[in-house]
């Protein structure tokens, strides 16, 4: 006599057969796993934090397996392009080199299309005046091209105070336009009420709100958060430079610096965009030649 079939399977089999194991090897908690991090072309002006050393740079150059940046004083550094290897607004990102795109047209720094083999005007007798040399190397960093093939000259005027003495001795009219870009060009200002005194068909002021020509860099550019305030009565470079922990005895090599991180119209305030392409389409305009 046979014995009675038995119709339990053990534990480790299933209908057809010894159940296959579905457990991993890894036991390590979902939570304490990396995570994957997004990989992010490393374009040049793009700034990073490397955490190990806490250099903080915009990248100026990038080559196979490495990325050079720079940070707010002009100091390179470079770095291995390596897995979760920088911080991008304080989240971990791996920088990857940027793809080859379709050639487009040349662009200078202002944005305009830029004209291959074109030679520098003859200078026009009109001219583009700024208040003081910082001004004067901002626009010809960002507009040198362009003023350069329309024939304009950019002087600047070491004080809005010389202003009228100055549109005096230029005696602007229809064949010598006269443009001037002033700081803090604000209503009630002192240099408001200067520029409405000189203002006439053939000579043209305009301004922008800042106290100074640093503010008109965008903050995130030079990896701040913004602009500080300082109180009224307070020298406003040396006042920006303690704030923000720069140098203070020595206001022109900060200037510098920050002038390196101005690499195109992107990086400056729309405000100074429009009157500084103002004045260039007066002085430049019709009996402007």
């Amino acid at each position: 006599m046979r014995p009675p079939v038995s119709h339990h399977r053990p534990s480790n089999e299933g209908p057809s057969g010894p159940r296959s194991r579905r457990y991993s090897a890894d036991l390590t908690p979902p939570w304490k796993k990396p995570q994957p991090v997004p990989e992010v072309p490393a374009d040049p002006g793009l700034v990073v934090e490397e955490p190990g050393t806490g250099f903080c740079g915009a990248v100026i150059r990038c080559e196979a397996g490495t990325v050079t940046l720079e940070d707010r004083f002009g100091k390179h550094r470079v770095f291995p392009l390596e897995p979760r290897g920088f911080l991008l607004e304080g989240r971990a990102v791996t920088l990857v080199r940027p793809a080859a795109g379709p050639a487009r047209p040349a662009r200078t720094a202002s944005g305009s299309v830029a004209v291959p083999g074109a030679r520098a005007r003859v200078a026009r007798a009109g001219r583009i005046y700024v208040e003081g040399r910082h001004d004067a190397e901002l626009v010809e960093k960002v507009w040198g091209d362009d003023l350069r093939i329309e024939g304009v000259v950019v002087e600047y005027l070491e004080g809005v105070d010389h202003l009228p003495s100055i549109v005096t001795d230029f005696a602007p009219g229809p064949d010598a336009r006269l443009g001037v870009l002033v700081d803090h060009l604000v209503p009630g200002s002192k240099e408001f009420h200067i520029a409405r005194s000189v203002t006439s068909d053939h000579a043209l002021v305009v301004g922008h709100p800042y106290i100074d020509i640093w503010e008109a860099v965008k903050p995130a550019s030079l990896g701040i958060p913004e602009w500080p305030r300082v109180p009224r009565g307070q020298d406003w470079k040396t006042g920006v430079c303690r704030a923000l922990g720069w140098p203070s005895d020595n206001t022109g090599a900060v200037w510098q610096a920050i002038l390196k991180r101005v690499h195109s119209y992107k990086d400056l305030e729309p405000e100074l965009l429009g009157r500084v392409e103002e004045l260039i389409d007066f002085v430049t305009g019709s009996g402007g030649a």
